[in-house]
């Protein structure tokens, strides 16, 4: 029985379902306007302006991109040092900053997305940074502006319970939260949308390992957690979105 269930996951891997597929059936193809590209906020939400290139590029240590790839690794230890605001600016942009020409539907960011559908929310409970008070935030990639959200009391302590006792997810200065909203993917390749969606936030993922290499922090991607209750932490519905991955964020030696 456990080997049947094995063997049907693993279909989960390929991309055999694109041979059985009708296209014709996507909202997409029938002509249903698309999903916003980004989520709304509430317009009178506290909005924290971040830095654009010009202002974080002197944060960027003289890390050269073999290096960067080299020096890779999951790190669990942070200093107590603070993020500063031109690191997380730069740290947000290197994982769903916008390119120039948004259009309706989809946009050009710095990591790769099936066609350019980009799913993600990217959430953060942010503990230690300069200029920021602590709490949870939306990172709205359009603005290039963080969206304030909420207190959140004993955060730390929550965010290692919702990882099952991992105690470093909660001890980084910040925690890097995703979210998808499948119908941002479901609208262009319906039943197919589900295994790219986990297909690009690897990639966001990675964006942030290389950048945190830039910046002299760590992180460390973390697929263990319990659904309901991170879901429950940045106030999602956990159907028509829902978390896929974390990863907290902090200086290291």
């Amino acid at each position: 029985m456990e080997d049947d269930l094995i063997r049907r996951h693993r279909e989960f891997l390929k991309d055999t379902l694109r041979k059985e597929y009708d296209f014709s059936q996507t909202d997409q193809h029938k002509g249903v306007p698309a999903p916003p590209i980004q989520k709304p906020y509430d317009p009178i939400a506290h909005r924290i302006p971040l830095l654009s290139p010009p202002g974080w590029k002197s944060c960027l240590s003289d890390t050269d991109l073999v290096s960067a790839i080299t020096r890779r690794q999951s790190r669990r230890h942070y200093l107590p040092d603070p993020l500063s605001k031109a690191e997380l600016s730069f740290l947000l942009f290197s994982t769903q900053g916008v390119r120039p020409n948004p259009n309706n539907y989809a946009s050009l960011r710095t990591v790769p997305s099936a066609g350019a559908r980009h799913s993600f929310e990217t959430y953060l409970l942010i503990r230690n940074a300069e200029g920021v008070d602590p709490g949870l935030y939306r990172y709205l990639p359009l603005e290039h502006e963080l969206v304030f959200m909420g207190e959140v009391e004993d955060m730390e302590m929550r965010l290692a319970l919702a990882c099952f006792g991992q105690q470093f997810v909660g001890a980084g200065a910040a925690t890097f939260i995703w979210a998808t909203i499948p119908y941002r993917m479901e609208w262009r390749y319906g039943l197919l949308a589900h295994r790219v969606i986990l297909m690009d936030v690897g990639h966001v993922c990675q964006n942030l390992y290389l950048a945190c290499e830039a910046i002299g922090a760590g992180t460390c991607g973390v697929a263990a957690y319990d659904q309901q209750e991170v879901d429950r932490l940045i106030g999602v519905d956990g159907e028509d979105e829902f978390t896929v991955y974390l990863a907290p964020v902090g200086k290291v030696r």
